[in-house]
């Protein structure tokens, strides 16, 4: 499997309650609300509204997160995206135009999150 292949996407107009658990990359353009776990990299289009708890290895936000994010390697809020809440990472990249309203703790990568 290449590195950027996407092992499952969650479309625009669709709504999912409930806990996600996976390995490799997701992509959700639709609407989340609960728990979602991986040690891999979870992709958040800008038709994303998700809300509640993420504990993933990295995320990439182009849409609207509202909670708690872990992740063990790196968290992106692109231009587009808006993220409320709190935010548990080694690196974190804010664009230009992005919105990040909540608490940042910044960890080593060695940390055990």
């Amino acid at each position: 499997m290449a590195k950027d292949e996407i092992n499952a996407f969650m479309g625009a107009g669709t709504y999912f309650t409930g806990k996600l658990k996976f390995q490799g990359s997701v992509r959700i353009d639709g609407e989340f609300v609960g728990e979602i776990e991986s040690e891999g990299v979870l992709l958040l289009g800008k038709d994303a509204k998700i809300e509640g708890t993420v504990n993933v290895g990295e995320m990439s936000l182009s849409g609207n997160f509202t909670g708690e994010v872990t992740a063990k390697k790196n968290v992106t809020i692109h231009r587009e995206g808006v993220l409320k809440g709190k935010v548990q990472c080694p690196s974190l990249v804010v664009e230009d135009g992005a919105i990040l309203d909540g608490t940042i703790q910044m960890i080593k990568k060695d940390a055990e999150v």
